[in-house]
């Protein structure tokens, strides 16, 4: 199956959809920073309010989760046809090191699109040093439009 190039107007309308029609994704203040075929880099600017352990410090694990998972979905929805849903069927989450108070990025890759599921690899950053926190793997549920 023939992966569909993603055109400058269907990235623009993924964006468009993530940014502003999904609740959950300004609740935490998620921001695309890249978006293209096959890939997406997200970011979440720390607030205080993300913490999960303040005597640490360091970010909610279902922050990192939830990154994760959005940004996963958005780059196999820059791989699939316009009209197709998707959801989420399994998602893997390695905690690798606690994200301190700092900017927690992740880039994720599409790795394999198929006629009912795609995967994606996921990889979790903090800060300006760019230090690994988490990596991630997201099987998603393609419903197609046909």
């Amino acid at each position: 199956m023939t992966e569909p190039k993603a055109t400058k107007e269907r990235l623009e309308a993924i964006r468009h959809f993530m940014t502003y029609e999904v609740p959950f994704n300004r609740l935490l203040g998620i921001e695309i920073t890249q978006l293209e075929q096959g890939e997406a880099s997200m970011s979440i600017p720390y607030r205080e309010d993300l913490l999960g352990d303040s005597t640490r410090p360091a970010l909610h694990g279902g922050v990192i989760s939830s990154l994760i998972d959005v940004v996963g979905g958005t780059a196999l929805l820059t791989a699939v046809e316009k009209g197709d849903r998707l959801s989420t069927l399994d998602l893997r989450v390695d905690y690798l090191r606690p994200a301190g108070k700092s900017e927690l990025t992740a880039k994720a890759s599409v790795l394999r699109v198929g006629k009912r599921a795609g995967v994606v690899q996921i990889r979790v950053t903090s800060g300006d040093d760019k230090v690994h926190v988490a990596e991630g793997t997201g099987v998603y549920q393609i419903k197609r439009a046909d």
